[in-house]
């Protein structure tokens, strides 16, 4: 009897131990926390809606110096690569032959003007006389002849004196404007000119300087637009600012102005040309060089703005995950506009009270719950 107690008491707590209520404290499920995100409301400030585009660097003048007369060079009278002023002499091309052309150019005139003096004192002369019946009209005739002959001879002296001074003037070869001078392209003692005039260097004018950039011509009736409800006419092509930046540089730190709009669209491509002007005293624009350009399109009073690494971009366009007021994720698609110290300016798709995620991106799925904890533009991640 006692076996069989023990045997039944065993098999009583083995029974115990399967029974549901044995272990209900210790298998409940509870569901983990919805994951944490930071989220922020938008910034609102007042934002400059602008144009971006590419363009390239262009020099204002920019000439090849060209030897005009044919002779040997003499002297070059700057370093390569030097800046210059208007009006210096840098190359000089054998004078010599061409001051003596000069010379004997003056001297004809002045034989000229003297052979003018005194067939106008025989013509007076003979024109007294045939009033007196002293001299016969064929001698009058002749002296006015003889006048009008010297009169013109004395004109093509001095057209000859004007032409010999030219090509006198030719033989320095004087800067145009202020620039830069390449280096020289030919050597002293070379036979310049020729047949062909010959190239000795370039000149370049840096300061100020051109970005070329062509605008599509939808952007071109933003601009126009612009320039309307800021009371900008299209005459008045210098009050509409220009900003540049290199491509290794941060943000657009050149700032200049508007100052040529082609008259037409180019049919082939659809874009206009327009061309800004800048202030470039330490020459950091290079012709040639690429730029990034931007124009101010439209000014609004209250624009809406979220960090840049808080969009994210798909198939349908880019779009930020936002919380609802019940805490699921939802996902909403954005019209973005210009960067702006790291924000992005929302142009369409958010509202003031939206409450933007920007950290832990990676746990806000849209339809699902979170816990959304407040932050700032600064903890964006």
């Amino acid at each position: 009897m006692q076996v069989t107690v023990r045997l039944v008491g065993a098999t009583g707590l083995a029974l115990l131990a399967v029974l549901p209520g044995g272990c209900k404290d210790r298998n409940h499920y509870v569901p983990p926390p919805p994951p944490k995100v930071t989220t922020m409301l938008p910034v609102q400030r007042e934002v400059i809606q602008y144009l971006e585009v590419n363009g390239s660097v262009e020099a204002v003048n920019s000439v090849d110096l060209m030897a005009r007369v044919t002779g040997f060079l003499q002297e070059i009278n700057y370093a390569d690569g030097a800046m210059v002023a208007r009006g210096t002499s840098l190359f000089t091309i054998e004078p010599e032959p061409y001051r003596a052309k000069l010379l004997q150019a003056q001297a004809q005139v002045q034989a000229s003007e003297a052979v003018l003096k005194h067939a106008q004192e025989e013509y007076l002369r003979q024109s007294t006389l045939g009033k007196d019946q002293f001299a016969s009209q064929s001698k009058v005739d002749e002296a006015i002849r003889n006048r009008d002959q010297s009169s013109a001879d004395l004109q093509n002296s001095r057209a000859s004196l004007e032409l010999a001074a030219i090509d006198y003037s030719y033989t320095h070869v004087l800067a145009p404007f202020d620039g830069i001078v390449t280096r020289h392209l030919a050597s002293i003692g070379a036979l310049v000119g020729g047949a062909t005039p010959t190239r000795l260097a370039s000149i370049i004018q840096l300061d100020p300087i051109y970005v070329t950039f062509n605008v599509s011509e939808r952007d071109v009736l933003r601009i126009r637009q612009s320039m309307v409800e800021r009371g900008i006419k299209v005459t008045d092509l210098s009050k509409v600012p220009v900003e540049v930046g290199l491509a290794n540089e941060t943000g657009y730190p050149h700032a200049g102005a508007l100052n040529y709009v082609a008259p037409l669209v180019d049919p082939g491509t659809g874009t206009l040309t327009m061309r800004g002007v800048f202030a470039n005293p330490e020459h950091t624009l290079l012709p040639g060089y690429f730029a990034r350009v931007r124009i101010p399109t439209r000014r609004d009073a209250a624009g809406l703005l979220v960090p840049d690494t808080a969009l994210g971009a798909d198939q349908g366009g880019r779009y930020v995950l936002v919380v609802g007021a019940d805490g699921v994720v939802a996902q909403r698609y954005v019209q973005t506009g210009a960067l702006s110290d790291g924000l992005r300016v929302i142009e369409t798709g958010l509202q003031p009270g939206d409450r933007v995620v920007v950290a832990g991106l990676q746990a806000a799925i849209p339809g699902s719950k979170v816990e959304a904890v407040p932050g700032t533009a600064a903890t964006a991640r």
